[in-house]
């Protein structure tokens, strides 16, 4: 088969296919240039560069370089998220999925990549007030949002027993980082505690809201 047939036989892209690709491209030369020399020193055409594409791309598609740090750090949150979905799907008891979730949230919150990017997005926060309180909305609707909705499904189904899901997701994720963010923008290491650490710091909360160990449902 000559080339110009083999050509004929490779399935050509959608153009939402291709705007996907494009996209990535551009968060994955993002990522990389935010964390080798810092966001205040990467300019958006520097990200063209290495990316391909134009000026007119990234404005169409995030808006400003704001907008794409925060494209960059939600790409990065939807990884933690994929770990929920599939403890989700695993058949496991509600106490069960917090506490597995809570050991690979912290696993992931603490590599140096997720330390790196949350420190560049506290620097931004603190310089840009507006920039930080979207952020702070964006992760209020990826974690909290998603969480309460559970404990509103579990308690609908007798899982659980609580009476504030909002409340109750924010206080969740809150035991969970406890001074993570604080020394994030003190630049000190952020130390994983231990699974059985975890595990016991979450005791409390899940006997508050009537999710029983597996042995006990």
């Amino acid at each position: 088969m000559n080339a110009e047939a083999e050509q004929l036989d490779v399935p050509r892209m959608t153009q939402d296919e291709r705007r996907t690709v494009r996209r990535q491209a551009i968060l994955d030369a993002a990522e990389a240039l935010f964390l080798e020399y810092g966001y205040p020193s990467v300019s958006l055409s520097t990200i063209v560069q290495r990316s391909g594409g134009s000026l007119a791309t990234i404005y169409q598609m995030f808006g400003n370089k704001q907008g794409l740090l925060r494209a960059v750090v939600d790409r990065s949150s939807d990884e933690s998220l994929k770990d929920l979905d599939t403890l989700l799907a695993s058949g496991l008891s509600p106490r069960r999925i917090l506490e597995e979730f809570a050991v690979s949230y912290l696993a992931f919150t603490t590599t140096p990549r997720k330390i790196a990017f949350m420190r560049l997005v506290i620097t931004e926060s603190l310089t840009d007030p507006d920039f930080g309180e979207a952020f702070d909305n964006d992760m209020q609707m990826k974690y909290i949002a998603r969480i309460a909705s559970l404990f509103e499904n579990w308690t609908a189904r007798g899982l659980a027993q609580i009476d504030r899901p909002q409340q109750a997701a924010e206080l969740y994720l809150a035991m969970l980082l406890c001074n993570l963010p604080i020394r994030f923008m003190l630049g000190r290491p952020a130390e994983k505690p231990s699974r059985e650490d975890t595990i016991w710091r979450l005791a409390g909360f899940l006997d508050r809201f009537g999710m029983k160990a597996e042995a006990e449902a």
